[in-house]
């Protein structure tokens, strides 16, 4: 196997496709979103368990990055009908420019699954060819497939030529996917959630990492630029590293040197910690802009102050953003405006799921700790609401 990764028994490839359409002859990149969003761009970072609807909404409404991507879901689950995985392909309006991220190792899957993110209107479809847990690359998904390129070339173009099947006015191979996506897809037209009234291709981007046990950015970022994705979102460690260690971004700068020119842009990822550090990682590796993952859990608005992070890149000379954190007041609101929209749209037995959001935004004031210990503990916005009120009040007449 490519790169060092022990060998393993993946489906094989088909040596030509076989989805009922022409092999597609890449071209220049179409007009879309990606060639007219804001540079450098200030994007969210997909992360499993925690980038939900509610979530994306969440930061949306009170930080709006100029990108969001939604948490990974697996083209099989999709294929299956699993609501789990349905249910991240859900977003509101105001998350735009908002792009679907998938996984897996199948060509043919990806081919299908294309088509049903064009049909549900999202404005671009992104690639993990990053995740590096276990039970995800081992199987030659997410990272795994930086040891694979040929198979990871194989997926971008069935992903492609789902996204054309779809454009050039296909229906939906409804023989091919689970009774319960009709149903679902059902149910969405019932409730006013119609499909794109034009038929415009998505752009395909991938996230992925710098290597699987060591850094092979320059052979692995080559491979990929072969296929033309609009984007190509890097984070700087190994699969091997995990989250352990250090952020390499000098092989982030070392991409992003390589796709000059290309008509890709390169996106960083890794260790940002506020936008300052934002600033310094763009002007230093030369990247299109950065996705900021674990900074905004608890912290939509670390995003609200992206345009003077783009005024201070205007200059010659480093400038200080001014950081200006949330109130209190602004973060126990946030997390009861949270709390109540993941009871309005999951299942109760799931709100367990909120405990680890509401912890992340209880904290810089008198008290934060202990309140912390109570809501790990919580089961429904009731109780949420009746832990926050005396907090609430305190704060508001500070």
């Amino acid at each position: 196997m490519f790169f060092l990764l022990e060998a393993r028994r993946f489906p094989p490839l088909k040596r030509k496709p076989c989805y009922g359409i022409k092999e597609r002859v890449i071209q220049e990149p179409n007009v879309h979103f990606w060639n007219n969003i804001s540079k450098p761009i200030i994007a969210l970072s997909p992360m499993d368990g925690v980038t939900d609807p509610c979530f994306r909404r969440i930061v949306a409404t009170h930080g709006k990055p100029d990108l969001i991507v939604t948490e990974f879901t697996s083209v099989e689950g999709i294929l299956h009908g699993a609501e789990s995985e349905l249910g991240g392909l859900v977003f509101d309006e105001i998350e735009r420019p908002i792009v679907a991220q998938i996984y897996g190792s199948n060509p043919e899957s990806f081919f299908l699954i294309a088509q049903l993110v064009c049909e549900l209107g999202f404005d671009g479809l992104d690639i993990n060819m990053g995740c590096p847990a276990k039970a995800v690359s081992s199987k030659g998904c997410g990272a795994g497939l930086i040891a694979d390129p040929p198979r990871a070339k194989a997926i971008l173009q069935a992903a492609r030529q789902g996204i054309d099947a779809w454009v050039a006015g296909g229906a939906l191979p409804m023989v091919d996917l689970h009774p319960k996506i009709g149903e679902w897809l059902t149910r969405r037209k019932e409730v006013g959630q119609l499909p794109p009234s034009e038929r415009r291709p998505l752009p395909v981007s991938v996230k992925t990492r710098i290597g699987v046990n060591r850094v092979v950015i320059q052979e692995w970022v080559s491979h990929l630029l072969e296929e033309k994705p609009a984007a190509i979102s890097i984070h700087g460690r190994t699969l091997h590293q995990g989250y352990r260690g250090a952020a390499d971004w000098k092989a982030i700068a070392e991409a992003a040197s390589i796709a000059r020119g290309s008509g890709t842009l390169i996106l960083g990822n890794g260790d940002i910690r506020s936008l300052n550090e934002a600033a310094q990682r763009i002007r230093e590796s030369g990247v299109d802009g950065v996705l900021i993952g674990r900074a905004a859990l608890g912290n939509p608005w670390i995003f609200r102050k992206k345009s003077l992070l783009r005024e201070a890149l205007s200059h010659h000379e480093p400038e200080l953003i001014p950081d200006e954190p949330a109130s209190p007041l602004e973060r126990l609101e946030a997390a009861l405006e949270h709390a109540r929209l993941f009871q309005e749209s999951r299942p109760l037995s799931r709100f367990a799921e909120m405990r680890k959001h509401l912890g992340w935004y209880c904290k810089g004031f008198p008290g934060a700790s202990q309140l912390r210990e109570k809501l790990v503990r919580v089961r429904n916005v009731d109780e949420v609401e009746a832990l926050l009120a005396p907090f609430l009040s305190e704060v508001s007449y500070r």
